[in-house]
């Protein structure tokens, strides 16, 4: 019946390590997102703008601007 024996100082060290991955997980899951995915997103907002844009219409002829 011999005790496991437990070295304090790598516990909590263990327990750091898995408290700032728990930490950085949460963080990934609410502000990451990777680089080619904002690029991505700026181009759709790009081209919704420029689509929104082709169907302003002129208010002097009543015709589509583009």
């Amino acid at each position: 019946m011999a005790a496991e024996i437990v070295n304090l100082r790598q516990y909590r060290k263990e327990k750091q390590r898995q408290d700032r991955a728990r930490t950085a997980e949460q963080n990934r899951a609410r502000f990451g997102r990777g680089k080619a995915q904002r690029r991505e997103d700026e181009m759709d907002r790009k081209r919704s703008e420029q689509d929104l844009d082709g169907k302003q219409f002129d208010p002097e002829s009543d015709k589509p601007a583009g």
